[in-house]
């Protein structure tokens, strides 16, 4: 027979809890030791990339002033330069590329990790990981001489029957007139976020497929037990588990398409205005301004493209860590890490 011993509530208040240690093995200290190495390493990287960019950059912004992020034009020799104009391509471009990429990347998830059989389902993780591999310029002369000219039609109708939209109408298209000229539609930020979606929908269906994989088998029978469909079971456990992975995916392959350089350089038409119509011939981004002007810039139009690149470095960190944090805070990243 057990007593309970009382315990008075002076020696309860002194109580503290105790830490629990666990003594690690030598190997376990090394692989500690070389992991903390290695991301102690990537930051100082980053941080050294960062203050170079600055430093190169200095020159320019000193002489732009606040100027530089609202001025369109890109003329730094006459002392006009901004990148209000190819920000805003920047950003087009890639919302283009997000909003297919992650229609792409959630089906193809689902029916690796849900629908196809087991014999094709390495196979098919492997076809979409080599994806990643393929170079972007192979990406841009596709998209140039093949995709361009095959969705011309898809342009035409979305601004035939969508054109009342700001960002679907294309000056100089008549609706429906078959003979009005289709280099309007060339060219463009749609075109340019096609093929930029096609480039990161593997990096974002690769996070989505590890997520939705490890959806717990006890929630997926509950479902199936309180009789739901598969696309019920789905809907209720393997989407909702996975919706950080879905954001962060999402995002991580936004960091990806805000940095596209040789694929967006062989598509789009430069422009240096504003050009918020995603269907209308001409663009500009970031990286094509930096890879079409560097060859041929004077010590001062460097340091003006070392600005731009700044800008750029900082947005692409920014999303990046956004998309950090939103898989380690979700349920799948919290699976993931132990």
């Amino acid at each position: 027979m057990t007593s309970a011993v009382a315990t008075r509530p002076e020696d309860q208040a002194t109580q503290k809890p105790r830490r629990l240690k666990t003594n690690l093995g030598f190997s376990d200290r090394v692989f500690r030791g070389v992991a903390r190495s290695g991301g102690a390493l990537v930051l100082v990287i980053m941080a050294l990339v960062g203050a170079f960019l600055a430093y190169r950059a200095l020159l320019a912004l000193r002489k732009a002033g606040p100027s530089f992020l609202t001025t369109q034009e890109w003329n730094p020799d006459s002392g006009a330069f901004g990148i209000a104009a190819v920000i805003v391509g920047t950003i087009l471009i890639a919302l283009v590329a997000i909003v297919v990429a992650t229609v792409l990347a959630v089906g193809v998830a689902l029916y690796i990790s849900e629908f196809a059989p087991r014999w094709l389902r390495g196979f098919l993780i492997a076809s979409v990981d080599l994806m990643a591999a393929v170079p972007s310029v192979v990406f841009g002369l596709w998209g140039a001489f093949f995709l361009q000219w095959e969705v011309l039609g898809l342009s035409r109708w979305i601004s035939d029957w969508f054109g009342w939209i700001p960002i679907f109408r294309v000056h100089g298209a008549t609706r429906h007139d078959p003979l009005a000229t289709e280099t309007v539609y060339t060219s463009s930020t749609f075109i340019a976020g096609l093929v930029v979606a096609l480039m990161v929908a593997p990096i974002a269906c690769s996070v989505m497929r590890e997520a939705f994989s490890q959806a717990p088998p006890g929630e997926r029978e509950g479902a199936y037990a309180l009789g739901a469909t598969r696309w019920g079971m789905i809907g209720s456990v393997v989407l909702p588990f996975g919706k950080g992975a879905i954001i962060g995916g999402t995002m991580l392959g936004l960091g990806r398409a805000l940095g596209e350089t040789i694929a967006v350089v062989m598509i789009i038409s430069p422009v240096f205005v504003i050009q918020p119509r995603i269907l209308e011939n001409g663009t500009s981004s970031v990286s094509s301004l930096i890879a079409t002007h560097y060859g041929e810039s004077s010590p001062f139009a460097l340091s003006a493209l070392f600005a731009a690149g700044l800008a750029l470095f900082v947005m692409t960190l920014i999303v990046n860590f956004i998309a950090a944090s939103i898989v380690a805070r979700s349920r799948s990243g919290a699976v993931s890490e132990v």
